[in-house]
């Protein structure tokens, strides 16, 4: 065991060594971690923010007038007026993502109990707003009008008092989701490229033929490269985390720090392992950038990260229970926003172990394979 670890320690300070020496691949670690989750976060946004929107006012009256000027910003800018004929041609022009069209008498429609339609006229290839936004219009429109309406009949009391309680993000704001996410997702894509890519540098460069005269095992060059590339990935986590997530951008970190840490250390084994996985069924960089690729993108999309599992058919949340990221981002996401504790995420923390031991193992024997046809 003593000679193993001491093993296991030399070929894991040369990997270190390997990496520093690169001087691209430090830049890209850097890159991912600071910038890119930076601009994502600021740049990417869910929510409603200065959206283009026209009004078709064919009743001008009062109560329209109020619609109109309730568009303001930060939601939308200031609302143009266009007529009926210009609907279409705005539209396909890409001028605005929201008509709101009024129709004739709808005050006195209004008034009389008659239940006027007011038409919302979405541009649903702005997916990020357009759902989200149309709400917000017709939640506008129904307040204005209710409040005409009070105001004309002389009472002043909704007829509902509806309080809504947003818990963990107050203010609905998308940058606090999507930086923390941002890094976590780029965690699990740094494994898998860092480790695959250390094996077949070892192969390109003729450098596994070294390794093999060497009285080390397949198992141990196999750790080495895991635990020097998830060293690297785990303090380029927890610094982003601390400097440009909670820093910089101002987003809290509700939960444990070191609770989150361990979570990776145990995530980084599977994903690690993944990575060697794919990169022992390919013979250069191409081919294993053509291998990872498709995995890393089912990997992302289907983790929880970007849509909710819950929204996925039965079958694929069944399926997608039996991987490292969707288990790594439900844990993390309880850690991190909801500040659970281990009495709340100690399943994550098993499956994830569970995981990683069954893809280590997988990749043990595949590994020797390699390693035992490069002789």
């Amino acid at each position: 065991m003593r000679s193993m670890l001491r093993h296991i320690g030399r070929l894991t300070g040369k990997e270190l060594r390997s990496l520093w020496a690169d001087p691209i691949l430090l830049a890209f670690i850097f890159y991912v971690f600071s910038f890119a989750v930076y601009t994502i976060a600021t740049g990417a946004k869910f929510e409603v923010e200065a959206a283009r929107v026209a009004v078709v006012d064919e009743d001008h009256s009062e109560l329209s007038r109020r619609i109109s000027a309730a568009l303001l910003p930060p939601l939308f800018r200031t609302a143009d007026a266009i007529s009926p004929a210009e609907i279409d041609q705005a539209m396909d022009a890409g001028r605005y993502v929201f008509v709101v069209e009024i129709p004739p008498q709808f005050e006195s429609d209004a008034l009389s109990g008659k239940s006027p339609t007011v038409q919302i006229n979405v541009d649903a290839t702005a997916m990020a707003i357009a759902g989200n936004g149309a709400v917000d219009i017709q939640s506008i429109v129904l307040r204005e009008t209710a409040s005409y309406l009070r105001k004309d009949s002389g009472s002043s009391k909704p007829p509902v008092d509806v309080v809504v309680r947003a818990k963990f993000n107050p203010n609905l704001n998308s940058m606090w989701f999507t930086s923390v996410m941002q890094v976590i997702n780029n965690i699990a894509i740094l494994s898998i490229i860092l480790t695959g890519t250390a094996l077949i540098r070892e192969r390109e460069r003729g450098t596994i033929e070294h390794l093999l005269v060497m009285p080390v095992t397949p198992l141990e060059i196999m750790l080495a490269k895991i635990i020097a590339n998830g060293a690297v990935i785990v303090g380029a986590a927890l610094v982003s985390l601390q400097t440009v997530v909670r820093g910089i951008l101002g987003v809290p970190i509700a939960g444990s720090l070191p609770l989150f840490t361990f979570g990776v250390v145990l995530f980084m084994f599977s994903v690690t392992a993944l990575g060697l996985l794919l990169a022992t069924y390919a013979r250069t960089m191409p081919q294993f950038g053509l291998l990872a690729l498709p995995v890393i993108v089912m990997l992302y999309l289907l983790s929880g990260s970007t849509t909710p599992l819950e929204t996925m058919p039965a079958w694929l949340q069944f399926v997608m229970q039996f991987t490292p990221n969707a288990q790594f981002v439900a844990f993390a996401q309880a850690v991190l926003y909801r500040g659970a504790g281990i009495e709340l995420v100690w399943f994550q923390l098993v499956a994830m172990a569970a995981i990683g031991l069954t893809t280590l193992a997988i990749c043990r024997v595949r590994f020797a394979k390699t390693i035992a046809a490069q002789d």
